[in-house]
């Protein structure tokens, strides 16, 4: 199998039918390689975790929105914000963004390493301080920022608040009250767009490397997270 047919495999179209057909079906393999190297799209830089579409369904730029969940079991809906920021930017917008969350916060690490369907494998540590769980962050932050098989979710169930900083690199908040989390999203001058639409919302593909993968598993065990992985 050729280098584009393994990267088509791994092409994910969330939020466009399956029987779309791919931009990047008809592409050689020099058309692939310069699109998957372009990062800078204006002002807004990509970190290395997700390319949008060859066609370019979603520009990326910076900036938030407002939106909601629904929970169709409780019929419950919760407030969401959703931002998107500049690789340069990101991970401070980040970290700014847990402090609302207190002083004590349980963490949930996302992997799709390794596995075949592309399912995703959820693991939870409760109770860590949060200046001790910044800290940690902040060592595995290339990992962070660049693995597109893995997210980090920070909550504080006592509230119920929670931060996502999932697999596409974006920043998504739930809660009732989410006016301290915007404040910190305007604070680093990300602005309001609830028109904007993101990178989730049609094809685009992740990138990962077996040295994330390591990398990921050295994140898990420094979090104090037990059991087997890989």
């Amino acid at each position: 199998m050729g280098f584009l047919q393994r990267f088509l495999r791994n092409v994910f179209r969330d939020g466009a039918p399956s029987s779309h057909a791919s931009s990047f079906e008809r592409l050689s393999e020099d058309e692939l390689e310069a699109h998957l190297g372009v990062a800078r799209y204006g002002d807004f830089v990509l970190t290395d975790a997700i390319r949008p579409s060859y066609d370019l369904q979603v520009v990326p730029k910076q900036g938030f929105r407002h939106d909601v969940f629904r929970d169709e079991e409780s019929r419950v809906s919760v407030p969401v914000l959703m931002a998107s920021a500049s690789r340069e930017y990101l991970f401070d917008v980040f970290l700014d963004l847990l402090d609302p969350l207190g002083q004590e916060v349980d963490v949930v690490l996302e992997t799709s390493h390794h596995r075949p369907s592309r399912d995703h494998e959820d693991l939870y540590r409760e109770h860590i301080d949060l200046p001790v769980l910044k800290s940690i962050l902040c060592e595995h932050e290339e990992l962070l920022l660049n693995d597109g098989c893995c997210g980090v979710a920070v909550l504080n169930p006592g509230v119920p608040l929670e931060v996502q900083f999932d697999e596409h690199k974006l920043l998504i908040v739930y809660g009732l009250d989410l006016a301290a989390f915007e404040e910190v999203l305007r604070g680093h001058r990300l602005p309001c767009d609830d028109a904007m639409k993101f990178i989730t919302e049609a094809e685009h593909v992740h990138s990962s490397s077996d040295q994330f993968s390591s990398g990921f598993a050295q994140l898990r065990t420094d979090l104090g997270i037990d059991g087997h992985f890989g």
